[in-house]
């Protein structure tokens, strides 16, 4: 019987979480960080300088810098996202952390011994000021920050692991990490209304969801699941990578440039889908949503299909007020239509793990995968990425049009 707290995997709870709930999650994380650093350490590419900001080493030393900088060494962190983000820090507890973390991963990094005694150091500092801390949101908005920012490198650590083609989790694997096969369901018509889109103050809300607004979304017809392997493999046995007519222009560079035939790590798609997952080639259920698609490659499938990709308000719409009728979402990150845009009121805050890109540089995807912890699987949550990136557990769904 596990003694797991309930609360550590409630998406709305989390972002208001006090201190003991905060304590238990944030041990939680760094666990499954120290973890993950062990996969990469018995294969001896835990350091991997090729990856640059994605180096594992770095990447799970940038959990205990972050959390440092602004818990440890801010001396404003009592003032939430008010504080000033160019405050002199107080000296770190590592000398060389700045330098190693600080940048994007290509300077000369410390070896896993210093990482590990890093990311020791920096928990029991944080526990220790949490401990003592008040309950209001602005006191505890950088420890909920810490927690949100470390889950984001758990994920970031299985899509490198992904990408590299070893376990996409460590042992013992997280206990939310399942990726699910279900059987088709017709397409949910949702009416004509209107929403508030984007989070409401209180608790922890990202920049990117910051504010809540009201939006008129028109009537549409949505899918209930994100498309599977076998609507997929429809779309290529048609000759849909021959075909430029189905691809927008970038698309289609993209897809000669790349020679790309099918969607990342897939070996075959005709006579069942054979993709290389966990360090081999594994044969994926056909009813399980298609994995490691880009932006292009979701809308090249959409035209082929008479279909569109949903907006921003749609989709959340649906994953807000459609549950009850079928709709499913949290297997795979979801491509949606449009380019990466603020909502109204958005202001960088300190800390913040989601900058603005700069405008039509990048697509929005929505949702969440199967290697996000549930306490992350928030229905107004946003990532901003470029459309050929295919690196995420991303998938997509389509409307009509």
């Amino acid at each position: 019987m596990s003694l797991r707290e309930p609360a550590l995997d409630d998406a709305v709870q989390i972002r208001r979480a006090g201190r003991d709930l905060l304590s238990l999650a944030l041990i939680e994380a760094r666990n499954l960080t120290l973890r993950w650093l062990e996969v990469y350490e018995r294969r001896g590419l835990d350091a991997d300088n090729q990856g640059g900001a994605l180096a594992p080493r770095w990447l799970a030393g940038r959990a205990g810098w972050m959390q440092e900088r602004w818990i440890g060494r801010h001396v404003q962190r009592s003032r939430g996202d008010r504080a000033d983000p160019l405050a002199p820090p107080l000296a770190s507890a590592e000398p060389r952390a700045d330098v190693w973390f600080a940048g994007n991963g290509h300077a000369a990094g410390p070896d896993a011994q210093a990482v590990r005694g890093y990311l020791a150091q920096t928990m029991e500092t944080t526990l220790e000021l949490l401990a003592g801390s008040g309950e209001s949101d602005d006191e505890l908005h950088f420890y909920r920050a810490a927690l949100a920012y470390e889950d984001r490198i758990g994920e970031r650590l299985a899509e490198r692991a992904a990408m590299l083609r070893l376990a996409t989790a460590p042992d013992p694997p997280p206990p939310w990490r399942r990726m699910p096969s279900r059987a088709e369901r017709e397409p949910i018509w949702l009416p004509a209304q209107r929403l508030m889109l984007g989070s409401p103050r209180g608790g922890y809300v990202p920049d990117n969801e910051r504010w809540a607004h009201e939006q008129s979304v028109p009537e549409c017809e949505i899918d209930a699941l994100p498309v599977s392997w076998a609507r997929y493999i429809e779309f290529v046995d048609d000759g849909g990578y021959d075909r430029a007519e189905l691809w927008a222009e970038a698309g289609w560079a993209w897809a000669q440039a790349q020679g790309r035939r099918a969607p990342r790590d897939v070996e075959q798609l005709r006579g069942g889908v054979l993709v290389h997952r966990e360090g081999q080639l594994q044969r994926a259920a056909a009813a399980q949503p298609v994995l490691h698609v880009t932006r292009h490659e979701a809308e090249a499938w959409c035209r082929w299909a008479g279909r569109r990709l949903p907006t921003e308000p749609e989709w959340e719409l649906a994953a807000r007020t459609a549950a009850s009728r079928g709709f499913v979402w949290g297997d795979v990150f979801e491509w949606v239509a449009g380019s990466a845009r603020p909502w109204p009121g958005y202001a960088r805050t300190p800390g913040s793990p989601d900058p603005m890109p700069e405008p039509g540089s990048h697509g929005v995807l929505r949702g969440a995968s199967w290697m996000t912890p549930p306490r992350a699987r928030h229905a107004a949550a946003r990532r901003f990425v470029a459309a050929e990136a295919d690196a995420p557990f991303c998938g997509f769904r389509s409307c009509a049009p």
